[in-house]
Order: C-alpha cells, then structure tokens, then sequence
C-alpha cells in the first residue's frame, strides 16, 4: 500500500519571515535591500512589503531555512520568523479593499527529489 504522508498538508511547511527594518540612513537602507535579495535568492516570495514566504516540503526542510534567515539577519531591526504548516497556511483569510480574496499559496515550487 502506497501513502502519501511525505505531502500531507500537516508536513509541508512554510516559513513566515516579518521585518521592521531602519531605512533612515544610507547604510540602513542598504542592508534592508540586502537582506531582501537575500530573502528572495533563499526561495522566498513577497507576501506583503514586509513579509515574505517559503514554501518547505518538510519540517526538516522549513529549519535549514530558517537557520539561513539567522545567518543574514541585519544588525538592526525586528525580524521574527514563524513556522506553520501548509494547513493552516490555508486558513488565512485575506480582504482587499473590504472584499475577500480567495487565499492563493504564493510561488509554490515543485519539488523533485
């Protein structure tokens, strides 16, 4: 009997990075930049300004990531890093301008193995 735990919407992950960063100085808003490029060559998407996403096929997975996001966090500023499962990233209710919006999975990749 085949199952298909290894994709159960309780396995995959994605990680929720958020970030108030100083842009009053040039060297500020350099390293906010920085940080950014780097966010988005690690596989994450932008989600809103200051949020970005990425999608993980497992929890093993979603932790060298996060790890990675430690390794470039800029000297100043607020970073916080949230980890959830697939499942509740679907229960994410979104309105534009009063009217609701289907929530839609942000640069969902496949993965090969």
């Amino acid at each position: 009997m085949i199952t298909f735990d290894r994709f159960s919407e309780y396995r995959v992950m994605w990680i929720m990075v958020f970030f108030d960063l100083p842009t009053e100085t040039k060297l500020q808003v350099k390293a906010a930049t920085e940080f950014r490029k780097k966010l988005l060559k690690d596989g994450f998407t932008m989600y809103q300004y200051s949020i970005y996403v990425r999608h993980c096929a497992s929890r093993e997975n979603a932790e060298v990531h996060t790890n990675r996001v430690k390794k470039i966090l800029p000297q100043y500023g607020k970073i916080s890093i949230l980890v959830i499962t697939d499942k509740q990233f679907g229960e994410i209710i979104q309105y534009t301008n009063k009217q609701p919006e289907q929530s839609t999975a942000p640069g969902q990749q496949l993965e090969l193995f």
